[in-house]
């Protein structure tokens, strides 16, 4: 069988990532590992010719399914234009049409874009930018940062140092600068009586006392709206949002907005931070902005935050690159990724694909006792397993792929992203094989 051979050439040579090798080994509780062919829409194809319906969008990256022919399309035309060149002292089309329609989405308020290649680096661009920006205005206290309470945004060093996730921080501890951190607003946190809205006005409170602890040195707040991924898709009250906006400019510091997962329409809003009525200083944008294609990030900031690095001294300006920043390829790709936002009417039509989403949400919380907090913004459902299992997240994984999906688990979270160009017949398909996967993973250990 040919998967067979591609599996054992992979595991001989590829160091896979946010993964323990060992786990791929042969054996009952093994993880397999799906070596994969071909994409069509919101299907993966085996090379065994095994289906599995992504619904997690390849890392909530593939927004409008794989092989997109309008993206194809972009991309080809572009390779016969140009394939790259270096953005320092020279620029190209599609970075300045890109820059200027994210712009516009913004209301005009983030006028400025600044180009990296994935998530991890626009947060520590927007770090560093934050910092800097004060420094050149004189107020170099203000160099430390507040993140929230199981806040994912990033494995490098800088990103790790606002990512209050001990799996993948406490390794590298030795080389963080640690941030200080303010409690969540998840709504699970709810004490009795409370709602979503008075959870997010309590950890408000919170955020409010750790600001005037930091004693004018806090540059920026870091936040990912509305939903905290990896926090096993945490899901908070837009309230906190406003009251971070109104606090952050009280305490003069910046508030960045980590988009990168719950931007480009995840939310039902193209910027989650829309469902506030607010604006942050900072914007970093990623993983879905190129349609799963390319690896690209952006940072948007406001023109104040440009102006301070304005200046004759190429010291005051911001000194950040890598070689790849703004590749046309990429930018393409995001173009034709807004492309058909705009004349699909996308976030219109993700409103049934939602609902089919929160039929399946209640459909499975009714067969499984086990299943606790379904919860769902736009094309973001989750809910958690009520299990003591350790491992019950490979145990599901497994049992997903047997049932032609692709899903996931964040410890005991199951979570759907699917594309959005998934159909209704799909998301039922989705909706029905998560209840078989469930049932078998849930099985006593003693019998799995």
């Amino acid at each position: 069988m040919q998967n067979e051979s591609w599996l054992s050439r992979s595991l001989a040579a590829v160091w896979h990532p946010c993964t323990q090798m060992r786990h791929h080994e042969a054996g009952a509780q093994a993880l397999p590992l799906v070596p994969i062919q071909r994409g069509e829409g919101a299907w993966l194809y085996d090379f065994d010719g095994r289906r599995y319906l992504d619904g997690i969008s390849s890392w909530w990256t593939n927004l409008f399914g794989h092989a997109n022919p309008r993206i194809n399309a972009a991309l080809k035309a572009q390779l016969e234009t140009l394939e790259h060149v270096l953005l320092a002292g020279f620029t190209h089309q599609p970075v300045i049409e890109l820059s200027e329609r994210l712009s516009a989405l913004a209301g005009g308020a983030l006028g400025h874009a600044f180009y990296a290649s994935d998530g991890a680096s626009a947060t520590e661009i927007a770090l560093k930018m934050s910092v800097h920006a004060w420094r050149n205005r004189g107020q170099t206290q203000k160099n430390r940062f507040l993140c929230l309470e199981g806040g994912y945004h990033g494995e490098t060093i800088g990103a790790l140092s606002v990512t209050d996730m001990p799996l993948f921080r406490d390794a590298y501890a030795p080389l963080v600068r640690q941030s200080g951190t303010v409690p969540s607003p998840d709504f699970r946190r709810a004490h009795p009586g409370e709602d979503a809205v008075a959870v997010a006005r309590r950890a408000a409170q919170a955020l409010e006392a750790a600001l005037a602890a930091g004693e004018g040195n806090i540059a920026a707040l870091i936040v990912e709206p509305l939903v905290q991924g990896a926090a096993g898709m945490a899901m908070y009250d837009p309230e906190y949002l406003r009251r971070a906006r109104a606090l952050c400019d009280q305490y003069e510091a910046h508030l960045i907005a980590d988009e990168i997962a719950v931007g480009n329409g995840r939310t039902g809003t193209f910027f989650a931070h829309e469902q506030a009525g607010i604006r942050p200083d900072l914007l970093c944008l990623s993983k879905g902005i190129s349609g799963g294609y390319l690896p690209l990030s952006i940072v948007l900031c406001r023109d104040e935050i440009f102006a301070a690095f304005y200046d004759m001294e190429t010291r005051r300006g911001f000194l950040h690159s890598h070689s790849y920043t703004g590749n046309p390829l990429a930018c393409r790709a995001a173009l034709a990724t807004l492309d058909i936002f705009a004349e699909d009417d996308v976030l219109a039509a993700n409103q049934k694909r939602a609902a089919a989403l929160r039929e399946i949400l209640a459909a499975l919380a009714e067969a499984c006792p086990e299943v606790r907090h379904p919860r769902q913004r736009g094309m973001i459902a989750a809910f958690d397993v009520a299990t003591d299992d350790p491992a019950f997240s490979r145990r599901f994984h497994r049992a997903a792929l047997e049932n032609e999906i692709l899903l996931r688990p964040m410890g005991n979270t199951i979570y759907f992203m699917p594309p959005y160009i998934v159909r209704e017949a799909e998301i039922a398909f989705l909706g029905e094989a998560t209840a078989r996967a469930l049932k078998q993973a849930l099985i006593p250990k003693s019998s799995g």
